[in-house]
């Protein structure tokens, strides 16, 4: 009797176990505001920052040079955390060169304060607070997306720090108040709290990747998904709808003119990224984020600039074709 008791007991406990493993893979993951339990492929460090009266903590992973290789900050875009970059970065530190890259205040790993005014040119001083920490005179800036507009500011404010500026399908290459509607925040707010896994995927899907979708892509937006099912989601909807404002009213654009380094400017074609397209003026027929164009325009602003376009990829060229992608970034790496 004792030896059947102890099979049924065992039988017990590895249905409930069982049972129990089940119920954790139907869970989804959730990630608090600050992605704490979020593994990045780098190591993750921080600085404190101090701005509009708080004391902030900046997230960033850093590679140091080689021998006289500069050092290359990688921005992220709006979408994204500084963890997308980790295949890049670990190729240019094969070649020799640093990495520094950096979450931005209000983005993955870093402090999201909800009654803060959001910059550019306040994140271009945080970042630039950053390489001074790391006694980093000079960089090569790459910016993508969001991380493009970002990375424009800074070189403007702090040209005599910027080696090159290259630039992957930035947005803020229009001046978009010129052709949509201005929104409150609240308006991004309600929108933000309307995300679900599938509409996160299917909005990617469309716009990033032309209708493909595979693990890596997927990947990516593991920490959106996360957020979205923890507590903390409230708070860090805000303050995503709170950084949507300065990429209406803070443009970049107007201002290519005054560059006074070189510009690589890296454009997936097929990319038609166009922050308000849904609620343009009335009237306007012009058409928002024809990457297969703007490029050319552009450069008829800037400068000193090289345009590189990558047909048939999108949003997210590193991603998209990697293999491609560096070939043309050793290209914009040489013009300094």
């Amino acid at each position: 009797m004792l030896k059947i008791y102890a099979i049924a007991t065992w039988l017990s406990l590895a249905i409930f176990n069982f049972s129990a493993a089940a119920k954790n893979l139907d869970t989804p993951q959730s990630y608090d505001a600050l992605l704490s339990n979020y593994k990045y492929t780098l190591s993750v460090k921080t600085i404190e920052i101090e701005s509009q009266g708080l004391t902030l903590s900046m997230s960033y992973s850093y590679i140091p040079a080689k021998g006289d290789k500069p050092v290359v900050t990688l921005l992220h875009g709006k979408n994204f955390i500084a963890d997308y970059w980790a295949s890049t970065a670990h190729y240019l530190s094969k070649l020799g060169y640093g990495v520094l890259m950096p979450d931005q205040i209000g983005f993955g790993k870093s402090s999201k304060p909800k009654n803060y005014q959001y910059s550019f040119p306040g994140l271009a001083r945080h970042t630039k607070t950053l390489l001074d920490s790391l006694d980093i005179k000079k960089s090569i800036i790459l910016g993508h997306s969001m991380g493009g507009m970002l990375a424009s500011r800074f070189a403007l404010m702090f040209s005599d720090t910027v080696e090159s500026l290259i630039l992957l399908n930035p947005i803020g290459l229009e001046n978009y108040l010129r052709y949509v509607e201005y929104k409150d925040t609240n308006f991004f707010y309600q929108n933000e709290l309307k995300k679900t896994a599938q509409s996160v995927k299917s909005y990617q899907q469309k716009f990033y990747y032309d209708g493909q979708w595979n693990e890596q892509y997927e990947s990516l937006t593991d920490f959106i998904v996360g957020q979205i099912h923890h507590n903390d989601y409230k708070d860090v909807a805000w303050v995503n709808a709170k950084t949507y404002d300065m990429i209406f009213t803070q443009p970049v654009v107007t201002e290519f003119g005054d560059f006074s380094m070189h510009v690589s400017l890296i454009m997936g074609t097929r990319d038609r990224t166009g922050p308000g397209r849904n609620w343009k003026k009335q009237g306007i027929k012009y058409q928002l984020g024809r990457y297969d164009k703007l490029g050319k325009t552009v450069m008829e602003v800037i400068p000193n600039g090289t345009l590189y376009e990558m047909e048939g990829l999108g949003h997210l060229p590193h991603i998209e074709d990697f293999e491609r992608f560096i070939k043309v970034l050793n290209k914009a790496l040489k013009e300094t």
